[in-house]
């Protein structure tokens, strides 16, 4: 393992507004500790209680606010409930990152319906619906001059989704879980596509191995549906990364902040891949 860097990191995001889901633990958590570091106040959004306060009590030590809210992001209602209490908090959302999702391992032969329904609902469902109400919001803040020009003439929010390494190929033990990946890169396509005339930029990130209790899920998962120990199909994948390692929370914080920052303001409808190689292979 290579030892981590310490950023100097700037206040690119002072008085803004970003809003995460996800953000009770693993990459969500990262992404919105990063913001708070770098000067927003953060909506912390999970379907996980205790880990939404473990994260907002972090954000309160870095002197930012965090607003705690639980969300189920299959529940389109739950999405709209959590949108809602975000603009009424803080006036506005400047940033939205889809970070909630789950995992699953299982042959295709004997994926299930109500395996296939619950990833497709949570990860896929739930990215399209939160996009779409989200961006509702964040048009309502764009000048009027711009939706009456039909062209932006600023960057007026960012949104970023996550497919992963899994969406870009098929995956005979994650069937369900690579569709609704696949699925995502689409979805943001479409996005920005839709939302580019509001000056508002939508891009996606496609992680490969990170160091999070979701990928310690589905190695968990796929080890045994391999009949290999843990170890053994950990090493395999980390064999499969140039880098030879496998990525941080902080690997992938940073790539968000970036497409999230001034810097990305001409990047839009992209996936962008932070995996240390692995799609070279």
């Amino acid at each position: 393992m290579i030892k981590e860097e310490t950023f100097n990191l700037e206040k690119r995001f002072e008085g803004k507004i970003a809003l995460i889901t996800g953000a009770g633990s693993g990459i969500g958590r990262g992404v919105a500790l990063r913001f708070a570091t770098e000067g927003a106040s953060v909506a912390i959004a999970d379907i996980n209680t205790e880990g939404i306060k473990d994260t907002a009590s972090e954000v309160a030590k870095i002197g930012r606010k965090a607003l705690e809210l639980r969300v189920d992001v299959s529940n389109i209602e739950s999405i709209q409930a959590m949108v809602a209490a975000t603009v009424k908090e803080f006036g506005k959302i400047d940033v939205f990152v889809n970070a909630a999702g789950i995992v699953q391992s299982c042959d295709l032969l004997e994926t299930t319906e109500e395996s296939w329904d619950r990833i497709i609902d949570i990860n896929q469902k739930g990215t399209a619906f939160s996009n779409q109400i989200v961006a509702k919001a964040m048009i309502a803040n764009v000048p009027e001059r711009v939706k009456k020009a039909g062209r932006a003439d600023a960057c007026y929010g960012k949104i970023i989704n996550f497919s992963s390494i899994a969406g870009r190929r098929g995956r005979a033990f994650q069937l369900h879980y690579a569709a609704s990946k696949a699925a995502i890169i689409n979805i943001t396509q479409s996005y920005a596509l839709r939302l580019a005339e509001y000056g508002i930029n939508v891009n996606a990130i496609s992680p490969s191995v990170v160091e999070t209790p979701m990928w310690n899920k589905s190695i968990t998962g796929k080890a045994k549906t391999l009949g290999v120990s843990v170890d053994a199909a950990t090493e395999e994948m980390i064999r499969k990364i140039p880098l030879l390692r496998v990525g941080t929370v902080d690997d992938i914080s940073a790539a968000v902040a970036f497409l999230c920052s001034p810097d990305a303001n001409f990047i839009t409808g992209q996936t962008l891949n932070v995996d240390g190689g692995f799609e070279m292979n």
